[in-house]
Protein backbone atom coordinates (compact mmCIF):
# COMPACT_ATOMS: atom_id res chain seq x y z
CA UNK A 1 0.00 0.00 0.00
CA UNK A 2 2.82 2.36 0.91
CA UNK A 3 4.52 1.65 -2.43
CA UNK A 4 1.31 2.37 -4.36
CA UNK A 5 0.73 5.63 -2.45
CA UNK A 6 4.30 6.74 -3.14
CA UNK A 7 3.86 6.06 -6.87
CA UNK A 8 0.60 8.04 -6.95
CA UNK A 9 2.17 11.02 -5.19
CA UNK A 10 5.18 10.93 -7.51
CA UNK A 11 2.88 10.88 -10.51
CA UNK A 12 0.95 13.87 -9.15
CA UNK A 13 4.20 15.84 -8.80
CA UNK A 14 5.21 15.03 -12.36
CA UNK A 15 1.81 16.04 -13.75
CA UNK A 16 1.88 19.26 -11.72
CA UNK A 17 5.31 20.05 -13.09
CA UNK A 18 4.18 19.45 -16.65
CA UNK A 19 1.02 21.51 -16.36
CA UNK A 20 3.04 24.30 -14.78
CA UNK A 21 5.30 24.59 -17.83
CA UNK A 22 4.12 27.21 -20.29
CA UNK A 23 5.30 27.12 -23.88
CA UNK A 24 4.74 29.54 -26.71
CA UNK A 25 3.06 27.61 -29.56
CA UNK A 26 4.65 30.05 -32.03
CA UNK A 27 8.23 29.36 -30.90
CA UNK A 28 10.19 27.95 -33.81
CA UNK A 29 12.45 26.17 -31.32
CA UNK A 30 9.75 23.50 -31.04
CA UNK A 31 10.11 22.62 -34.72
CA UNK A 32 12.50 20.01 -36.14
CA UNK A 33 15.68 21.50 -37.56
CA UNK A 34 15.44 24.68 -35.46
CA UNK A 35 18.59 26.82 -35.75
CA UNK A 36 19.53 29.41 -33.12
CA UNK A 37 21.37 31.91 -35.32
CA UNK A 38 22.38 34.00 -32.29
CA UNK A 39 23.87 32.05 -29.38
CA UNK A 40 23.33 34.84 -26.86
CA UNK A 41 27.06 35.19 -26.15
CA UNK A 42 28.99 36.34 -29.19
CA UNK A 43 28.91 36.93 -32.95
CA UNK A 44 31.55 34.36 -33.90
CA UNK A 45 29.07 32.65 -36.26
CA UNK A 46 28.36 35.89 -38.14
CA UNK A 47 30.42 37.65 -40.78
CA UNK A 48 30.33 41.42 -41.28
CA UNK A 49 30.34 43.89 -44.16
CA UNK A 50 30.72 47.65 -43.71
CA UNK A 51 30.71 50.68 -45.97
CA UNK A 52 34.01 51.52 -44.26
CA UNK A 53 36.28 48.60 -45.11
CA UNK A 54 38.79 49.73 -42.47
CA UNK A 55 36.37 48.93 -39.65
CA UNK A 56 36.25 45.57 -37.91
CA UNK A 57 33.02 43.80 -36.97
CA UNK A 58 33.47 44.71 -33.29
CA UNK A 59 33.73 48.40 -34.18
CA UNK A 60 30.00 48.38 -35.05
CA UNK A 61 28.59 45.20 -33.53
CA UNK A 62 28.93 43.81 -30.00
CA UNK A 63 27.11 41.61 -27.48
CA UNK A 64 26.26 42.58 -23.89
CA UNK A 65 23.99 40.72 -21.46
CA UNK A 66 22.60 38.50 -24.21
CA UNK A 67 21.76 41.42 -26.52
CA UNK A 68 23.31 42.31 -29.87
CA UNK A 69 24.24 45.99 -29.89
CA UNK A 70 24.53 47.74 -33.25
CA UNK A 71 25.80 51.33 -33.47
CA UNK A 72 23.91 51.89 -36.72
CA UNK A 73 26.76 53.63 -38.50
CA UNK A 74 28.23 53.19 -40.98
CA UNK A 75 25.88 51.31 -43.29
CA UNK A 76 26.54 47.58 -43.32
CA UNK A 77 25.31 44.25 -41.96
CA UNK A 78 26.23 40.96 -40.35
CA UNK A 79 25.26 37.71 -42.01
CA UNK A 80 25.14 33.97 -41.44
CA UNK A 81 27.50 31.42 -42.94
CA UNK A 82 24.68 29.18 -44.19
CA UNK A 83 22.16 29.94 -46.94
CA UNK A 84 18.41 29.26 -46.79
CA UNK A 85 15.56 29.32 -49.29
CA UNK A 86 12.37 28.45 -47.39
CA UNK A 87 12.19 29.12 -43.67
CA UNK A 88 10.38 30.54 -40.68
CA UNK A 89 12.52 33.22 -39.03
CA UNK A 90 11.95 34.95 -35.69
CA UNK A 91 13.89 38.09 -34.76
CA UNK A 92 13.37 40.36 -31.76
CA UNK A 93 14.61 43.95 -31.90
CA UNK A 94 14.18 47.34 -30.30
CA UNK A 95 15.45 50.86 -30.77
CA UNK A 96 18.04 51.56 -28.11
CA UNK A 97 16.24 53.07 -25.08
CA UNK A 98 16.64 56.83 -24.90
CA UNK A 99 17.72 57.05 -28.55
CA UNK A 100 15.72 58.38 -31.50
CA UNK A 101 14.25 55.43 -33.48
CA UNK A 102 15.96 55.09 -36.82
CA UNK A 103 16.46 52.54 -39.59
CA UNK A 104 17.47 48.89 -39.85
CA UNK A 105 16.31 45.72 -41.51
CA UNK A 106 16.29 41.93 -41.54
CA UNK A 107 17.97 40.55 -44.67
CA UNK A 108 17.35 37.13 -46.17
CA UNK A 109 18.28 35.30 -49.37
CA UNK A 110 21.46 37.41 -49.55
CA UNK A 111 23.02 36.38 -52.85
CA UNK A 112 25.91 38.86 -53.01
CA UNK A 113 27.35 40.05 -49.68
CA UNK A 114 30.10 42.13 -51.26
CA UNK A 115 28.27 45.47 -50.96
CA UNK A 116 27.27 47.30 -47.78
CA UNK A 117 23.67 46.98 -49.01
CA UNK A 118 23.52 43.51 -50.57
CA UNK A 119 21.31 41.91 -53.19
CA UNK A 120 18.63 40.31 -51.03
CA UNK A 121 15.10 40.44 -49.66
CA UNK A 122 14.67 42.85 -46.75
CA UNK A 123 12.00 42.98 -44.10
CA UNK A 124 12.12 46.69 -43.37
CA UNK A 125 12.50 47.74 -39.71
CA UNK A 126 12.68 51.48 -40.34
CA UNK A 127 10.54 53.21 -37.74
CA UNK A 128 7.10 53.76 -39.25
CA UNK A 129 7.70 51.27 -42.08
CA UNK A 130 8.38 48.04 -40.17
CA UNK A 131 6.99 45.14 -42.18
CA UNK A 132 7.61 46.42 -45.70
CA UNK A 133 9.08 43.64 -47.89
CA UNK A 134 11.61 44.91 -50.41
CA UNK A 135 14.06 43.49 -52.92
CA UNK A 136 17.40 45.33 -52.95
CA UNK A 137 19.93 45.68 -55.78
CA UNK A 138 17.42 44.44 -58.35
CA UNK A 139 16.25 41.41 -56.38
CA UNK A 140 12.91 40.73 -58.00
CA UNK A 141 9.59 41.01 -56.20
CA UNK A 142 6.46 41.42 -58.29
CA UNK A 143 5.14 44.97 -58.01
CA UNK A 144 1.90 43.96 -59.75
CA UNK A 145 0.08 43.44 -56.45
CA UNK A 146 -1.59 45.49 -53.75
CA UNK A 147 0.81 48.06 -52.25
CA UNK A 148 3.55 47.12 -54.73
CA UNK A 149 6.12 49.80 -55.61
CA UNK A 150 9.35 50.38 -57.51
CA UNK A 151 12.10 52.96 -57.10
CA UNK A 152 15.80 53.56 -57.62
CA UNK A 153 18.16 54.27 -54.73
CA UNK A 154 21.73 55.58 -54.80
CA UNK A 155 23.08 52.81 -52.55
CA UNK A 156 20.44 50.06 -52.80
CA UNK A 157 20.02 50.14 -56.58
CA UNK A 158 16.70 49.08 -58.06
CA UNK A 159 14.14 48.36 -55.37
CA UNK A 160 11.00 46.28 -55.86
CA UNK A 161 8.73 46.13 -52.85
CA UNK A 162 5.39 45.68 -51.13
CA UNK A 163 4.41 48.09 -48.38
CA UNK A 164 2.91 46.85 -45.12
CA UNK A 165 -0.85 47.13 -44.76
CA UNK A 166 -0.86 48.26 -41.12
CA UNK A 167 1.42 49.38 -38.29
CA UNK A 168 2.07 46.95 -35.42
CA UNK A 169 5.30 48.37 -33.94
CA UNK A 170 5.57 48.84 -30.20
CA UNK A 171 6.66 52.16 -28.73
CA UNK A 172 10.34 53.08 -29.27
CA UNK A 173 12.50 51.41 -26.64
CA UNK A 174 10.16 48.39 -26.34
CA UNK A 175 10.97 44.99 -27.79
CA UNK A 176 9.31 43.90 -31.03
CA UNK A 177 8.96 40.35 -32.31
CA UNK A 178 9.15 39.86 -36.08
CA UNK A 179 8.23 36.56 -37.69
CA UNK A 180 8.92 35.96 -41.38
CA UNK A 181 7.60 32.99 -43.33
CA UNK A 182 9.43 32.54 -46.64
CA UNK A 183 7.80 29.85 -48.76
CA UNK A 184 8.85 29.62 -52.41
CA UNK A 185 7.79 32.95 -54.01
CA UNK A 186 5.78 34.19 -51.04
CA UNK A 187 6.86 36.19 -47.97
CA UNK A 188 4.52 36.73 -45.01
CA UNK A 189 5.41 39.01 -42.09
CA UNK A 190 3.97 39.23 -38.59
CA UNK A 191 4.99 41.94 -36.11
CA UNK A 192 4.11 41.42 -32.47
CA UNK A 193 1.69 38.68 -33.48
CA UNK A 194 -0.15 40.75 -36.11
CA UNK A 195 0.05 39.89 -39.79
CA UNK A 196 1.22 43.08 -41.48
CA UNK A 197 2.28 42.01 -44.97
CA UNK A 198 2.11 39.31 -47.60
CA UNK A 199 4.21 39.61 -50.74
CA UNK A 200 4.14 37.28 -53.74
CA UNK A 201 6.31 36.93 -56.81
CA UNK A 202 9.52 36.87 -54.75
CA UNK A 203 12.57 35.57 -56.61
CA UNK A 204 13.44 32.02 -55.48
CA UNK A 205 17.18 32.02 -54.78
CA UNK A 206 18.72 30.65 -51.55
CA UNK A 207 20.90 33.06 -49.58
CA UNK A 208 22.21 34.14 -46.18
CA UNK A 209 20.33 35.78 -43.29
CA UNK A 210 21.48 39.23 -42.16
CA UNK A 211 20.88 42.06 -39.68
CA UNK A 212 21.40 45.60 -40.88
CA UNK A 213 23.29 48.63 -39.59
CA UNK A 214 21.73 51.77 -41.03
CA UNK A 215 21.08 55.05 -39.32
CA UNK A 216 21.15 54.66 -35.56
CA UNK A 217 21.53 52.39 -32.51
CA UNK A 218 19.42 49.23 -32.62
CA UNK A 219 19.43 46.08 -30.49
CA UNK A 220 18.59 42.44 -31.23
CA UNK A 221 18.12 39.70 -28.65
CA UNK A 222 16.83 36.78 -30.70
CA UNK A 223 17.43 35.38 -34.16
CA UNK A 224 16.13 31.85 -34.71
CA UNK A 225 15.27 30.01 -37.87
CA UNK A 226 13.50 26.82 -38.89
CA UNK A 227 14.34 25.61 -42.43
CA UNK A 228 11.36 24.48 -44.48
CA UNK A 229 11.21 22.20 -47.53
Amino acid sequence: MKTILTAILTGMVVVAGLTGCKTDPNESASSPGHVALFNGQDLDDWQAVSADAALKKEDVWSVADGVIECKGVPVGFIYTKNAYLNFRLVVEYRWAPGQTPSNSGIFSRITDPSKSIPRCVECQLKHGSAGDVIGLQGYNISTNQARGFYLKHELAGEIHGVKKNLDAENQPGEWNRVEILAQDDQYTVWINGTKVNEATGVERVPGRIGLQSEGGPVQFRRAALTPLP
